[in-house]
């Protein structure tokens, strides 16, 4: 399951390039010092896999809860349908609803914070920017949760959001780079493979929790993490 997290990461990053790939062409760089150049664009995904890991750890953590509970394989398929209607539902109708209303100001916070980082180029501020990116409302970044939620295990879950964060990287560091290459035709192109990608890892969430005997894909017995028939002699 931990595939579909690069995967995604990777296919999502032609998303990241319209939501944030301001922040990323707007980072105060070296432009004259390609080597110095090249770390400080490490230094800020370092931030955002920073912010994903600290999210993937309680989203595993409450996909553990589940896990408690006896709840893994309701819960993978309940995972598997709500990534897919996040992606069927037109955006225009989840407008309607501001789910992150209630922590507006911490979002406005945050922001601002982030806004302020751009006039400082020590590794310090890159650093910031890309944790606090990482941070910031994303609609590929709530599918990932859901992933993360299905792990069901808090180190499971930030390694699912490290490797999505990392599928973002190719891309938005050669953003910095080829942006004058990336043009909107090509763009509109593989932002149309977004859905299909996201229903694909849906259809595998459910199937992992449908039990119906595949290999590695929907194993019948869904102790996937751990052994629910210890030895004990």
């Amino acid at each position: 399951m931990l595939f579909t997290a690069f995967i995604f990461g990777l296919i999502s990053s032609f998303h990241c390039i319209g939501m944030c790939g301001p922040i990323a062409m707007m980072l105060p760089v070296d432009r004259n010092n390609q080597a110095k150049k090249v770390s400080q664009i490490i230094t800020y995904h370092l931030g955002r896999l920073f912010a994903y890991s600290t999210i993937g750890f309680i989203f595993g953590m409450l996909g553990k809860g589940f896990l408690l509970a006896g709840m893994q394989q309701k819960m993978s398929i309940f995972i598997g349908i709500v990534m897919i209607l996040i992606i069927l539902i037109p955006e225009k109708v989840v407008a309607n609803y501001n789910f992150s209303k209630p922590i507006f100001k911490v979002i406005s916070k945050i922001k601002t914070t982030l806004g302020s980082q751009f006039k400082n180029k020590s590794y310090k501020s890159l650093f910031t920017i890309g944790l606090l990116n990482g941070f910031l409302p994303c609609g590929m970044v709530y599918v990932a949760l859901f992933g993360a939620i299905a792990m069901q295990s808090p180190t499971l879950g930030v390694l699912y959001m490290v490797l999505f964060g990392i599928g973002t990287v190719p891309m938005m560091s050669s953003i910095v780079y080829l942006n004058s290459f990336l043009t909107i035709s090509i763009r509109n192109k593989i932002q149309k493979a977004i859905p299909y990608v996201a229903v694909f890892i849906g259809i595998v969430f459910i199937l992992r929790g449908l039990g119906l005997g595949i290999p590695y894909i929907s194993p019948s017995n869904m102790s996937l993490f751990v052994q629910q028939q210890p030895n004990c002699h």
